[in-house]
């Protein structure tokens, strides 16, 4: 896994293997980050376990809900159509809306939710 400092505040994580596997390895990565200097952080979907995007786990309303305690921005960059679910729909249309979670399709898209507010 690499950090890679897009801002003074923007953390891109980049790596070949999945990154969070549960929700410890979400609070580790919020400890990585935020010791790094960072409060927003730029995640891609291929490094996120697919149980993440199953709803009826939790295990992605627990990750994110550490974000959100942290006070860390998080955008997740990544093609959502592949979960065609109702419920996996409206909790990205939310977390879009509340702009705290980002749920994006491309790098630059990611940047410029992190750069709002």
């Amino acid at each position: 896994m690499e950090i890679i400092r897009l801002s003074d505040s923007i953390a891109e994580i980049v790596a070949d293997e999945l990154i969070i596997n549960n929700v410890e390895d979400g609070v580790d990565l919020i400890g990585n980050i935020y010791y790094q200097g960072f409060d927003k952080a730029i995640v891609y979907e291929k490094n996120i376990t697919p149980l993440f995007f199953d709803l009826s786990t939790k295990i992605a309303g627990e990750i994110l809900q550490k974000f959100s305690n942290y006070r860390m921005r998080l955008a997740i960059v990544g093609d959502f159509s592949k979960y065609p679910s109702k419920s996996m729909s409206d909790f990205i249309s939310e977390s879009n809306q509340h702009g705290q979670i980002n749920f994006v399709n491309s790098k630059l898209e990611a940047v410029n939710a992190l750069s709002k507010k």
